[in-house]
């Protein structure tokens, strides 16, 4: 395990020297915290520099987990110095997966789900669709947001916790924010202490939102993270214990998080209308994005979000475009998002002991893209259509 350390100590020095110059951190879930104090590292290049002669060693002593998470850290920092590689090759090196997108049939097939979802519960499609989502959701102040988190994980911890496997003790703080960007939620941590930022400038406060993010960010991201923290405590792992989000274990954070209610909930109509909703729309927004990097003009994306999303305002297709240009962390955490919803929204209707065996493993290690696909083999391709030009839709 001596090379695993090496890269977390190099990992800690570049988080400190980040957070020292009031970048964007590294580190977001730390399952192996120390108590002594990091020195920040002196530079980028320092750090780009070491963590190449780490990966060298890692390809030489054939670990493959490690020289996998040092090829997207050196992914993100040449980003984070100005390289600006095709999307498809910087996606593959720091999510671990494919970024070719969906096919237009495809995305409508989900859209037509969502659609018929969202009419049962008397829910149209058109400009109006958020609004009346929201006032079906039953909204709820924003003071009384924590409390309704609090409540829903629970209440859905028990079925959670059966589901997965995990006996991980973790403790939850919730904290609000007011912050310019994309997020409305957000969870970071060390060891099984587990931190939610709502953030008010962007959260949507409803029953159901209360219920969606318990599972996301609590019982999805809280309670997994804690639990390789646990695991981590209780042996030696052979994977870098230090998550970060450009690295290949978000996918599978965030598609199970987003998921989580097809497979924990799904008899809760309005959940799981929310949930296929909001597949749809990640499918949309990966066709932006991939249209972005490819050229696209800004007048025919925003003609494009108008069209698949009719509900979305100006401000927010502006907002979606400029997350995924040129900023180096989100141009590749949020492929994290479509990719991952869409495996674990096909995982969710496969047989009971795929399910089982796939949701029990990812509360004990974080499985890249590739783990994944070793789990389920006849499932679909990570990150969009494979080379054959297949598409799955089984759910």
């Amino acid at each position: 395990m001596k090379l695993r350390d090496e890269i977390e100590t190099t990992l800690r020095g570049w988080h400190a020297y980040e957070a020292e110059r009031g970048s964007a951190v590294v580190i977001d879930f730390d399952c192996a915290p120390t108590t002594g104090p990091t020195e920040p590292a002196t530079s980028r290049l320092a750090v780009y520099r070491r963590l190449a002669d780490l990966r060298a060693r890692t390809v030489e002593a054939g670990a493959d987990r490690l020289t996998t998470r040092l090829t997207a850290d050196l992914a993100y920092l040449g980003a984070l110095m100005g390289e600006h590689p095709p999307l498809g090759d910087y996606v593959r090196a720091t999510q671990g997966c494919a970024a070719v997108g969906w096919r237009d049939e495809y995305v409508a097939y989900r859209g037509d789900q969502a659609r018929q979802a969202l009419g049962a519960l008397g829910v149209g499609w058109g400009s109006e669709t958020v609004r009346e989502l929201r006032a079906v959701e039953g909204p709820i102040e924003a003071g009384e947001a924590p409390d309704a988190i609090r409540q829903a994980a629970a209440d859905y911890e028990t079925v959670v916790r059966q589901a997965t496997g995990s006996q991980a003790p973790f403790n939850l703080t919730i904290e609000t924010a007011e912050v310019d960007a994309y997020w409305a939620y957000w969870l970071d941590g060390s060891g099984d202490n587990v931190r939610l930022r709502v953030n008010l400038r962007r959260a949507g406060f409803t029953k159901v939102a209360a219920r969606q993010f318990a599972l996301h960010e609590v019982l999805g991201h809280g309670l997994q993270s804690a639990s390789w923290t646990a695991r981590a405590a209780a042996q030696e792992v052979p994977w870098v214990r230090l998550m970060s989000v450009h690295a290949p274990q978000q996918v599978l954070l965030e598609g199970l998080a987003q998921a989580l209610p097809l497979f924990v909930a799904p008899d809760d109509e309005q959940l799981v209308a929310r949930t296929k909703f909001d597949h749809y729309n990640q499918l949309v927004r990966a066709e932006l994005h991939i249209a972005l990097n490819q050229g696209a003009g800004i007048a025919e994306l925003a003609e494009r979000a108008r069209f698949r999303m009719p509900w979305t305002t100006e401000a927010a297709i502006a907002d979606v475009l400029a997350d995924r240009g040129a900023d180096p962390q989100l141009r590749s955490y949020l492929w994290a998002y479509p990719a991952g919803i869409d495996w674990f929204a096909n995982l969710a209707a496969a047989d009971q002991a795929t399910r089982t065996a796939a949701l029990q493993a990812a509360y004990r290690e974080p499985l890249t893209p590739t783990d994944l696909a070793t789990l389920w083999p006849a499932g679909p391709a990570i990150g969009g259509q494979d080379a054959s030009g297949s598409i799955t839709a089984s759910s």
